[in-house]
């Protein structure tokens, strides 16, 4: 069987090589269409790959966001509940052992509040954030400290705030006078000891430990824990443990707190672009249609033309099958001749448009060329060659040897 597969590609090739202009037009559309689905696909691919980068620089997929749910729904209207759980500073180890995989988890919990001077009475309003040690917001400092876990641990009233609080607590002067002083947040007064470098935010922040705050304060703006994992396969499991975590730890309760992940956005953008790609590649698959009746077309010639010859192979044995594998091998042949090329004229194409699209857009875009998009070529070509090339190759099967032998 595989030394007839062989012989008929063998023969199939020494057809083409015979008739090579004529099947160089009879394949054009196919060159064509293929092109196209190439250079769609490439060009399709490239653009989910930009946002995919895009998505990462502008959202940390590896955060896991824990967080009290304050509000219900009843009669399609959302409602404050009455009542509902929250995690305090000291849960907070707890709900960290629990989880199989290493990671880095801070709480926070911000408001905007106007905070005083205590030096010269000064109100400022600012973003006040209550803070464990671990915070990946820090841009560094510009000057001092910050204050430590066992500051936290301890309860220390102390503080650290950004550029743009420094800034206008010295009316635009030096940064450096603001070490040592005190705001009075509420109940509180904080002393400063560490500034942040800027860091381009023009709002100011005063960073705090949290767990200076009290039990009503945590009731009133229920504090939200962000726990980052190491890396994105290992998000799946921290929530479906910490989901695990809380249901044990509050039982019916557990519906009081959300957990959300950003892996969702990956998953988004690429159903969009699949159905983009499905989309596309069904326009652009009118034009390989089109090149696959023309590959039938050039075998339902060559039937004609080699009608004696099919009439003398099988006056001398040949079957039915053996005729219909020389011309389904033909078939195959032109289509893969004819992809080959149309994925050559696609790259070509793409490195032609590239430019094109980042000049105008003005981005840094590249197209992708997958295992995917040579698979699918692959398999177009393999398609094509036997469903176009079947009625031919059937049609030569069928006949009589002896009418065929007499026909001039």
């Amino acid at each position: 069987m595989l030394k007839k597969l062989f012989l008929s590609f063998s023969l199939a090739q020494q057809n083409i090589r015979s008739r090579l202009f004529h099947t160089l037009l009879s394949i054009l559309g196919i060159v064509i269409g293929v092109g196209a689905l190439v250079t769609v696909l490439s060009l399709i691919d490239g653009m989910e790959k930009f946002a995919q980068e895009q998505i990462t620089k502008t959202t940390n997929l590896t955060s896991i966001l824990l967080q009290t749910d304050t509000y219900k729904r009843e009669n399609k209207l959302r409602i404050k509940k009455e009542s509902y759980d929250y995690l305090t500073y000291e849960q907070l180890p707890e709900l960290t052992a629990a989880l199989s995989h290493p990671t880095k988890s801070y709480m926070e919990v911000v408001q905007t509040s106007e905070v005083k001077l205590s030096d010269n009475g000064k109100n400022i309003v600012a973003s006040t954030s209550g803070i464990s040690a671990y915070h990946p917001k820090y841009t560094g400092l510009a000057t001092g400290k910050m204050f430590t876990k066992a500051d936290v641990e301890a309860r220390n009233k102390v503080a650290f705030v950004n550029y743009a609080f420094a800034q206008l607590a010295n009316a635009g002067d030096s940064t450096a006078p603001v070490i040592g002083k005190s705001v009075e947040l509420g109940p509180n007064t904080l002393k400063i000891q560490g500034i942040l470098k800027d860091d381009g935010v023009e709002a100011p922040v005063v960073y705090y430990p949290i767990s200076i705050l009290a039990e009503a304060d945590l009731k009133e703006n229920p504090p939200r824990v962000i726990i980052d994992a190491e890396n994105v396969e290992q998000v799946p499991v921290i929530k479906s443990e910490i989901e695990d975590w809380l249901k044990q730890k509050y039982k019916k309760d557990s519906s009081d707190f959300a957990v959300i992940s950003n892996e969702f956005r990956i998953d988004q953008a690429s159903k969009a672009f699949l159905l983009f790609r499905v989309v596309m590649g069904l326009i652009v698959g009118i034009s390989v249609i089109v090149g696959g009746i023309g590959v039938m077309n050039v075998l339902l010639i060559s039937v004609t033309e080699r009608t004696v010859e099919i009439g003398v192979r099988k006056a001398l044995g040949a079957k039915k099958r053996d005729i219909l594998m020389q011309f389904l091998a033909e078939s195959i042949s032109v289509s893969l001749f004819g992809s080959i090329l149309g994925l050559l004229l696609g790259i070509l194409a793409t490195l032609g448009i590239v430019p094109i699209i980042n000049a105008v857009a003005d981005v840094e875009f590249a197209a992708a060329y997958t295992l995917n998009t040579f698979f699918i070529i692959a398999i177009i070509a393999v398609i094509i060659g036997v469903v176009f090339g079947t009625y031919p190759a059937t049609r030569a099967a069928k006949l009589d040897p002896v009418d065929a032998i007499r026909r001039e």
